[in-house]
């Protein structure tokens, strides 16, 4: 009852949140859309033209511009009220009806046999800034699940040896490039999602491209023993996946 009633209050907030911010955009605030593509744009071709120092000016100048409209919008302050309240709320609840732990005896149980599970280190992570890849010999392959905020990601197949069945790589990239190499006898699949970049698969491009969601898959995907799952989100970056 209680997790469904906080699932409510979340989704009258989002919803109270997306007015406000329609609100805003057209009657309030009309040139802050183009404020933040001006920005956005900034970000995208700044990070084109790295590590020029242009380019390195042109990034910086375009996040600190994104934080500073971010700050400034109604939504924003809006969202951040909202939170004061939830808070404010749960802290009189709960001076109003505190907890109480009553200690609970048990009878002492058996010791049941815990399942064996085996952790394995994935060779990449999470990161905030920085560049990943994957080594430049032979490796043991590991489904690939990441989140990076600003920096590019490569992924080589050829210097693996990928398992019968499916393979995934899922990687959601704040701001940066993906590319993956994949050989030759390997069937794939890809779905993306973009704000702002470009995208090449296997030589065809689309190089510019603006909010879109791609979905894309060779012919022989469905029958093959071996095939590559791949699924990306970045709001600002380019894609590329090509045979090698």
């Amino acid at each position: 009852m209680i997790n469904r009633v906080k699932s409510e209050y979340i989704s009258w907030i989002l919803l109270l949140g997306a007015v406000v911010l329609f609100l805003e955009f057209t009657f309030f605030n009309r040139g802050l859309i183009f404020s933040l593509l001006v920005e956005v744009g900034m970000i995208y071709i700044g990070r084109k033209w790295m590590p020029r120092k242009s380019g390195k000016l042109l990034f910086w100048l375009g996040i600190i511009f994104l934080i500073i409209s971010i700050f400034s919008m109604i939504t924003f302050k809006f969202f951040l009220l909202a939170i004061l309240i939830h808070f404010l709320i749960q802290f009189v609840q709960a001076k109003k009806n505190p907890a109480h732990i009553k200690p609970e005896l048990k009878e002492p149980s058996m010791n049941l046999e815990k399942e064996t599970v085996i952790r394995h280190k994935p060779f990449f992570g999470n990161q905030l800034f920085g560049q990943q890849k994957t080594p430049d010999h032979v490796y043991e392959w590991s489904d690939i699940n990441i989140q990076t905020g600003i920096g590019d990601t490569v992924i080589d197949l050829s210097y693996t040896v990928l398992p019968k069945g499916e393979t995934v790589i899922y990687i959601r990239n704040l701001i940066g490039n993906i590319q993956v190499l994949v050989p030759y006898d390997i069937e794939i699949s890809v779905n993306h999602s973009v704000l702002a970049g470009s995208i090449e698969i296997f030589g065809a491009q689309e190089p510019k491209v603006f909010n879109q969601t791609l979905k894309v898959q060779t012919t022989g995907f469905d029958q093959a023993e071996q095939r590559v799952k791949i699924i990306t989100s970045i709001p600002v970056g380019d894609l590329e996946v090509k045979r090698v």
